[in-house]
């Protein structure tokens, strides 16, 4: 009885904290942001409830477009993903040795240590004029100029890429590891071919571990401020970039909460639709 008095006691204390940063510093902010999307200032000068800043993103047409924009990215930056991190995943379980694994998903974990900043500014000094990448192409002859890499949709696509890659490899590495490696050595004496094998056994039965990592790339990619800001330079059309300009620049801070909330639905609704038309349920996922 004294030790279920005293877990009781310890759960409260570890629970309570957690449950004050969550209700503090997220859902009451949320919540007066929420409020706020739906304020408009009436001529008597008092605030009125009003669609306004929700009806602004569909009124003007650079704004869809940059969401358009953004989330076409988004979904191309995730497949990405998956055609870079799946051949890594399953080499990882499935063909190197644990011992020699674990180092290399330490090395996957460097990314993070890093930071995002630090990240950002280190694909500038790789793609820059001057950078890694095209001193090595004019030192071998291939270009007499450096190319323009930097400050393009291809500098920013590849920066998040990179930041995004290690949120994909490791729910589809958690799911490789439960696979039986009987399944594939039984198909492979029964005739089959190795695209039957990844196409009929490997793909379906890693497809949760698949769908996680797409569902936590797509929603970080879409919601990421650094890289586009600062990789794509003024070419590039982001949505975030939007929601910051709102808030910061125009102190707009009833449209900016709106369109983050438009953000926030139009991103799930996009996750609800893909998994309704990929037969995964949200339940099994990362199972």
């Amino acid at each position: 009885m004294e030790n279920k008095k005293n877990f009781n006691v310890t759960f409260y204390l570890l629970i309570i904290p957690v449950l004050l940063w969550l209700v503090i510093l997220i859902v009451l902010p949320h919540i007066d942001l929420l409020i706020s999307s739906f304020q408009v200032d009436s001529d008597a000068g008092g605030k009125i409830f009003s669609f306004e800043h929700y009806m602004a993103f569909f009124k003007n047409k650079i704004y869809w477009l940059t969401f358009v924009n953004t989330a076409a990215y988004a979904i191309g930056v995730t497949i990405l993903a998956f055609i870079v991190t799946f051949p890594i995943a399953f080499y990882l379980t499935k063909v190197i040795s644990k011992k020699y694994a674990s180092f290399l998903v330490l090395l996957l974990l460097i990314p993070l240590w890093v930071g995002e900043l630090v990240t950002v500014y280190g694909w500038m000094i790789i793609l820059g004029d001057h950078g890694v990448v095209n001193q090595f192409l004019i030192y071998i002859g291939l270009i007499d100029k450096p190319l323009p890499l930097l400050y393009t949709n291809f500098s920013m696509t590849i920066g998040l890429l990179y930041m995004s890659m290690l949120f994909m490899v490791v729910p589809i590495m958690s799911t490789l590891e439960s696979l039986d490696d009987s399944l594939i050595e039984a198909a492979s004496d029964l005739g089959a071919s190795k695209w039957t094998i990844f196409r009929k056994i490997i793909i379906p039965y890693s497809m949760p571990g698949i769908t996680s990592g797409a569902i936590i790339v797509f929603m970080l990619v879409i919601g990421d401020y650094v890289a586009p800001d600062i990789l794509g330079g003024k070419s590039s059309l982001w949505f975030t970039e939007q929601i910051y300009n709102e808030f910061l620049a125009t102190f707009n801070w009833g449209e900016g909460a709106a369109f983050g909330f438009l953000l926030l639905f139009i991103s799930s609704s996009i996750i609800w639709l893909t998994l309704k038309l990929s037969g995964q349920k949200l339940e099994r996922v990362g199972s």
